[in-house]
């Protein structure tokens, strides 16, 4: 039996839920090396991520469900903890599994991997669940506390975001962080046609569907892309189309010489190399293993001869680089990534207020470094994958009254997005386009002041 369970993909959940939690693990890093490893088949290989994901999306909800059935949740091993959420988010968000089949699966689980008493507690528990029912979240009174609970989000981030947008678009953005995410590709300009690359995919058995976000991305349904003819020869990029937007707002020279500053792993530096012919993207990172694959990823997309990868702090760029050598400068910031709760559900429970504030300071700091070493008339894109004005707005604004040689101009994309809008800064929340969330903002350096 134990063996049976070894590569059984609700016990590897619970495994892998323990690392997230506990250890700080990447749910998609994780679950991506344990299907690899125990070589699941496609439906185990579903159902592990589905559990995963699910589980981790609903983990507030989940365990305001399970609170009322444990009298001492510090006494719960981790493991039986995650046992337990897996068997309730199977059962409420599962209609396809039979509630006898979760109750078996469950109950070996905690035989095999516990002792008597853990197998009798976790039995128990299931019973509990199904004579009493399970807590009605309308006995919250509390508006913002409901939504945090009903949503799984971080009060917090509730109330943050209901002072920044209101209530009702703070509903809809929270209630489609739990949607699945897109599966999108951008289309690599330098060697691939989009019309080919559509009718090699369809062939290849996938759904093809041209994004809203940008010409430059597709969304596909079905298939495994890294199996494709078109990924392997670099053809297509493994991207969000939110994140394409920031370049895809960029207006690129074919001869322009461009800062990357925060450019790992590349995704942003191939996009701009691939609208190039002898220009040239300078792409930094603080950490060297990421500087190799920015090298990586850079010769994957053939325009190896455009980047020049360098290991170096951004705030740093001024001591390397003369004043002015630029003639353009993305800064694709370090932020708090909560507009990727789609695809990194657990962030939003690692992040807090302080942390967007601490990121915020050195988003200026990286902004005012690397300012003087674009060219007058040069713009400054910059970019964050968060939806917080703390770590967007906020930041530009404190940059731009440092440095009134600058100022900011209204960001457009290829399909113009939200052109209509009144703020100068382009903001995509997770519901617009069931994307991730992202900002961009534009900024000229004048030639007068």
């Amino acid at each position: 039996m134990v063996n049976k369970l070894k590569n059984d993909p609700r016990t590897l959940a619970v495994e892998l839920l323990v690392k997230v939690e506990k250890n700080g693990a990447y749910s998609n890093l994780a679950l991506d090396q344990t299907i690899k490893k125990h070589e699941l088949s496609k439906r185990d290989a579903h159902l592990l991520t589905n559990i995963v994901y699910g589980v981790i999306q609903h983990k507030l909800t989940l365990e305001y469900y399970l609170r009322p059935f444990i009298k001492d949740p510090k006494k719960v091993t981790p493991w039986v903890k995650q046992l337990l959420l897996t068997a309730l988010y199977q059962q409420i968000y599962l209609d396809n599994i039979p509630k006898r089949a979760i109750f078996n699966e469950t109950i070996e689980i905690a035989k095999v991997k516990g002792h008597a008493g853990i197998r009798k507690f976790v039995t128990g528990i299931l019973h509990a669940f199904d004579r009493q029912g399970l807590p009605d979240l309308k006995e919250i009174k509390d508006p913002l506390k409901y939504l945090s609970i009903k949503t799984s989000t971080p009060k917090w981030l509730v109330e943050t975001l209901q002072a920044e947008v209101g209530l009702k678009k703070t509903e809809q953005i929270l209630d489609s962080i739990n949607q699945p995410p897109h599966q999108t590709v951008r289309i690599n300009k330098k060697v691939a046609n989009k019309e080919e690359i559509m009718t090699r995919l369809h062939q290849a058995g996938f759904e093809v569907e041209e994004s809203p976000v940008t010409p430059e991305a597709l969304r596909l349904t079905g298939g495994f892309i890294p199996a494709t003819e078109a990924f392997a020869k670099g053809q297509i990029i493994v991207q969000d189309e939110s994140a394409m937007l920031a370049v895809d707002s960029m207006e690129i020279l074919p001869n322009a010489l461009i800062l990357d500053a925060c450019a790992a792993p590349g995704g942003k530096t191939t996009q701009l190399a691939a609208e190039m012919t002898t220009g040239k993207v300078v792409s930094l990172d603080i950490h060297a293993h990421k500087v190799k694959l920015i090298e990586q990823n850079a010769k994957r997309a053939h325009v190896a001869e455009n980047v020049e990868a360098k290991q170096l702090d951004a705030r740093k760029a001024a001591e390397v680089f003369a004043p002015e050598t630029f003639d353009q400068i993305l800064v694709d910031a370090p932020c708090s990534g909560l507009g990727l709760l789609r695809r990194k559900p657990e962030v939003k429970y690692e992040k807090s207020l302080t942390d967007s504030k601490n990121l915020h300071r050195i988003q200026v700091e990286i902004l005012d470094k690397v300012a003087q070493t674009l060219k007058v008339g040069g713009t400054l894109t910059y970019s964050t994958c968060t939806i917080l004005t703390t770590e967007n707005q906020a930041t530009v604004d404190e940059f731009l009254e440092k440095h009134p040689e600058f100022e900011q101009v209204k960001t457009k994309t290829k399909n113009n997005l939200k052109k209509d809008r009144n703020e100068l800064g382009l903001t995509i929340y997770p519901d617009d386009h069931l994307s991730d969330g992202f900002f961009i903002a534009t900024l000229k350096k004048r030639t007068e002041v």
